[in-house]
């Protein structure tokens, strides 16, 4: 076990759009140290999305996130032998990151097109309640559900 609480990095916001999401993005989408690569994906992504959908694509992307995010998740815990899946509820900086890694997952499980194109239609559906990180948090949300008589199991 640690010995203390790794220390939380400070990360600036974007350029363009000045916020603190679109740069988490951006860092999930790095691959191999390629950042100019990752933030010109994340930027034609927006601008797909301005285009599409006719609105702020900050306001898209924010309410897609926002969606996708889960409330509650079930956990294992250990009593007395047995293992229980016991439902939590989900920290802001979780469920930020799990919208984040579902949305990506996502979009790189949809194939024939180019990234941007992917994302933009994946955050679209997100927006729109329909998608595959939808149907992710949906099932999160239906496992809590299942598991709530254990819920008297939380720390």
């Amino acid at each position: 076990m640690r010995r203390s609480k790794a220390e939380r990095r400070k990360i600036s916001p974007d350029l363009r759009y000045n916020s603190l999401r679109v740069q988490t993005v951006i860092h999930h989408v790095l691959k191999r140290g390629k950042k100019s690569t990752a933030i010109k994906l994340v930027y034609d992504t927006m601008d797909l999305l301005g285009e599409r959908s006719g609105k702020d694509p900050l306001e898209v992307f924010e309410g897609a996130l926002t969606k996708v995010s889960p409330r509650v998740e079930v956990r294992p815990r250990r009593v007395g032998g047995a293992t229980y899946q016991v439902p939590m509820e989900v920290t802001p900086e979780r469920r930020l990151a799990l919208a984040i890694r579902w949305l990506l997952g996502a979009t790189r499980s949809r194939k024939g097109k180019a990234f941007p194109e992917n994302f933009a239609a994946e955050l679209l559906d997100a927006y729109n309640e329909t998608g595959a990180a939808i149907r992710k948090r949906d099932e999160t949300h239906k496992m809590a559900e299942a598991n709530r008589a254990f819920s008297h199991y939380s720390r």
